[in-house]
């Protein structure tokens, strides 16, 4: 079938009609939601495509751009973290006739910058970003383009566009307070020097409060480079100055936080006997160890899904909430105890 010369003409009746799928059925094949199959909605989105139909005038001019193409800004994909996040997203804009190119900053936000400029100049649907914080220059870019934006993994009230993710100040203090209400009381942490990555320190931060809270200092801070590896906690924990130890060590992550706990058995600490580990993210490492680490789990594959179905909605002429906050989930170890 050719495109249809003129898309004024060009609905969600007829696009309905010549699937021979009722109207949900077309919502539903194009914001790439649960609810069709994946045959049924690759020939929907096939057909729309072929159609030329876009639902407002505002789609309709996207179709002179790169209009399948969303172009993705992840921090990093050394960890599960991100790489969930991206499974979920890929999966939903595959779902519905879309394809991604995706790049990775380092959490250096004028290499966000420098990407972002360049897949610009592919003209692609929409532009995905890691977080709320950016260059001046990048927010002022994408609003002059006046196409969608997502932010993923953190929230704020004054989005370029639309965000979802989750509060991690709040869920720092959700974690601190779990700990603190087991009676620990001299907490250090171990994670990027702070400045690097600003989710984290908002989790630290939230941290800190907990513990001020109940009249306890705010936690030793012991800055790793190097990622969110094991060997990144090991040798953070190393730097932990055991001539006056703390109780307790939260981690960026859990995989940080198996890696210390490693570095604390050897030194000859029992864990939790004589020394509390926290990590971050309830990662499927957690669900295998014989000894579940306390953590905090994060919705990182739906952060993607639902990020993916909301700016299919933005690109299809619908406008969802422009804030989406995420609900975290506390998970209890082993590697904690009542002080």
């Amino acid at each position: 079938m050719s495109r249809a010369k003129s898309t004024d003409r060009i609905g969600i009746h007829e696009v309905a009609r010549a699937a021979g799928v009722s109207l949900m059925t077309v919502s539903r094949a194009m914001r790439g939601v649960d609810g069709v199959s994946d045959a049924t909605a690759k020939r929907v989105v096939r057909l729309a495509q072929e159609m030329g139909y876009f639902p407002n005038s505002a789609a309709r001019a996207l179709a002179v751009t790169n209009s399948t193409l969303v172009g993705i800004s992840l921090p990093t994909l050394l960890n599960d973290v991100f790489a969930d996040v991206l499974s979920g997203m890929r999966r939903t804009f595959e779902k519905a006739g879309y394809s991604s190119v995706m790049d990775t900053s380092d959490y250096d936000p004028d290499r966000e910058l420098r990407w972002a400029e360049r897949t610009l100049a592919w003209r692609p649907a929409a532009i995905i970003l890691t977080g709320v914080t950016h260059h001046p220059t990048l927010r002022e870019r994408l609003a002059r383009e006046r196409r969608p934006v997502l932010e993923i993994w953190d929230v704020t009230d004054d989005p370029i566009d639309i965000c979802v993710g989750i509060d991690h100040l709040a869920a720092g203090m959700e974690l601190g307070r779990h700990v603190a209400a087991l009676g620990y009381r001299a907490p250090a942490y171990v994670g990027a020097p702070p400045g690097v990555d600003v989710r984290a320190d908002k989790r630290f931060d939230g941290i800190a409060r907990a513990f001020a809270d109940v009249g306890a200092a705010a936690p030793r801070r012991v800055a790793v480079t190097g990622g969110n590896s094991f060997a990144a906690g090991s040798e953070g924990f190393g730097r932990i100055d055991l001539t006056e130890p703390p109780d307790v060590v939260f981690f960026l992550t859990d995989n940080m936080a198996f890696g210390g706990m490693m570095a604390a058995e050897r030194a000859g600490l029992d864990v939790p006997g004589d020394i509390g580990i926290v990590g971050f993210n309830g990662l499927d490492l957690t669900s295998v160890m014989t000894r579940p680490i306390t953590t905090l789990a994060t919705p990182r594959r739906q952060i993607g899904e639902i990020g993916a179905q909301h700016l299919l909605a933005r690109l299809n002429g619908l406008r969802p909430g422009p804030v989406t906050t995420l609900p975290v989930h506390l998970q209890p170890g082993a590697t904690t105890r009542a002080v």
